[in-house]
């Protein structure tokens, strides 16, 4: 209906320093509103809530939550049309079964039971779901190549959700970091996109009818793929794939009453492309402290090079230790690198972005690692929060430009499915 408002809440679970919410709430158009309604981020290793401060200091307090999610209420999370989050990669496996028929218990500590326990015992379930993770979840664990996606697969079906997920690298498509990460959304029975997607064709929904096609558009490459998940969770956990090397889970995949479809997908754009170049502060902004001097240089460059020697162990043990060598210093024509969580401090790293400038050689600063994973410029700036832990916040956050362009043509698929 033209001029109806859609307002939108979202939940964003596991928050770190608000990826997510930066690139969902920067859509809001002229007929929707979205909003983050409340959000939680518990880091469980540290005495200090450094991520959470730095989340409170740019969107406030209100309806933020810092605690451990597994300590929550469900009756304190208010009801929500989305709900978003990158959720630890762990291992998923099934402890045991309960004895009602939809519950199930996973191993304490892993936080993707959590999202279940939410979804569960939610009232009123969220009718869509937009979730991230590391690419490796559609293979681990190494014993059992697909298992932990294939759990998470079930136990949603088993909710009543059906599931797109594509491996989406940020560069592919004219953003300055290569970062391949897996990102997933699910749509509640009932809703329109869960009724188009159950009578789709899988190939067409996956290449251009899709939120993800039309988010990030891709074409056929090979390894078309259909399996049916009909065990239950429980016996998934104990025997998926146990005897294949190789994980049945592609790039890009579809998950409807049981039936997979996956394939491998190659992403189409022909856009502008960030390059590293592009994103760097001036020289003369750049504090001394990210330099490397002379005598630091060379054992930098032996990090970085290739090697081929013989190593000891600590109890004596000799073994050939090999490696290739890494693009020493970063090339600046193209995107850059994966930031990683080790990427602060000034101690020698085979894995730390290093550059060349007129000044000389130096590592990136925090706003150049906030600029490679499209956040504001000093987004991570705030007392007592240190370079090296801004880096860490950088290391582990996702790329807001993806979260952007999804969330664009998900919340216009949800304004439509509203307005009906």
């Amino acid at each position: 209906m033209k001029g109806k408002i859609s307002k939108i809440k979202v939940v964003e679970l596991f928050a770190g320093v608000g990826g997510f919410r930066l690139g969902l709430e920067s859509y809001n158009s002229s007929n929707i509103d979205v909003k983050v309604v409340w959000s939680n981020q518990w880091e469980p290793s540290t005495k200090r809530q450094h991520a959470s401060e730095v989340y409170e200091a740019r969107f406030g307090r209100q309806n933020h939550s810092n605690e451990d999610i597994a300590k929550v209420s469900i009756s304190d999370i208010p009801e929500h049309d989305v709900l978003v989050g990158g959720f630890p990669c762990q291992d998923y496996s099934v402890a045991t079964t309960l004895k009602n028929s939809k519950g199930l218990q996973g191993k304490k500590g892993v936080l993707w039971w959590e999202i279940y326990r939410i979804l569960n015992e939610s009232k009123n379930k969220p009718k869509y779901l937009f979730l991230e993770n590391v690419d490796r979840l559609l293979k681990s664990p190494s014993k059992q190549r697909g298992r932990d996606f294939a759990i998470m697969l079930k136990s949603l079906g088993e909710l009543g959700y059906a599931v797109e997920w594509r491996v989406i690298n940020a560069a592919d498509y004219g953003m300055p970091q290569r970062r391949r990460r897996v990102f997933i959304l699910a749509y509640l029975k009932g809703t329109k996109i869960f009724e188009n997607l159950k009578t789709a064709d899988a190939e067409d929904w996956i290449l251009k009818d899709g939120i993800l096609a039309k988010s990030f558009p891709v074409s056929f490459e090979k390894d078309h793929h259909k399996f049916q998940l009909k065990d239950d969770v429980k016996t998934i956990s104990d025997s998926f794939n146990l005897e294949g090397k190789l994980s049945p889970f592609n790039i890009s995949g579809l998950y409807v009453n049981d039936a997979v479809y996956t394939v491998k997908t190659k992403a189409q754009y022909e856009g502008k492309r960030i390059k590293l170049k592009d994103i760097l502060v001036a020289d003369s902004d750049v504090s001394d402290a990210f330099y490397i001097s002379e005598e630091e240089l060379d054992k930098w460059s032996y990090l970085k090079g290739a090697k081929k020697e013989i190593r000891e162990t600590k109890d004596g043990f000799k073994y050939n230790y090999a490696e290739g060598a890494m693009i020493f210093p970063d090339a600046l024509d193209n995107a850059s690198r994966t930031i990683i969580t080790g990427e602060g401090g000034k101690s020698a790293s085979r894995f730390k972005h290093v550059i060349k400038t007129k000044k000389g050689y130096r590592r990136l600063t925090p706003v150049e690692l906030e600029r490679l994973n499209m956040f504001p410029d000093n987004h991570t700036q705030l007392n007592g929060v240190t370079d090296t832990k801004r880096a860490f916040f950088m290391g582990n956050a996702l790329v807001v430009g993806v979260v952007e362009k999804v969330g664009e043509v998900l919340f216009n698929t949800i304004a439509e499915d509203k307005s009906v």
